[in-house]
């Protein structure tokens, strides 16, 4: 079997760092181009929510997990949802040619 169990409580974002964030300029053209490009897409919202991302990466070096964060809290801005209602996250990375990256975003009932 490919599973182990730890007993360990896991640990937030917010908790890993002291102290505030604060959003990068970058960031915040990220933010505001991202809400732009979602347009008119009106994805349906459930009390118990999948979402799986699909990201294009032209660099096979890009880490996965480091995309999580910052398109659910656009969604979350976007459609007004909380993010307590995501109870299965799926990431999946593909590779791309440089210029051809993307994001594919699905929202399902769990």
């Amino acid at each position: 079997m490919n599973i182990k169990n730890i007993k360990i409580k896991a640990m937030s974002v917010n908790d890993a760092w002291q102290g505030r964030r604060f959003k990068s300029p970058e960031y915040k053209c990220f933010e505001q181009s991202a809400i732009l490009l979602l347009g008119n897409w009106q994805p349906e919202l459930y009390d118990k929510m999948k979402i799986t991302i699909v990201a294009g990466f032209s660099n096979r070096n890009a880490d996965i997990d480091n995309i999580s964060k910052p398109i659910l809290d656009i969604l979350q801005k976007k459609y007004g949802f909380n993010d307590n209602k995501i109870y299965e996250l799926n990431l999946v990375k593909e590779i791309v040619k440089k210029g051809s990256e993307f994001i594919k975003i699905k929202i399902e009932e769990l």
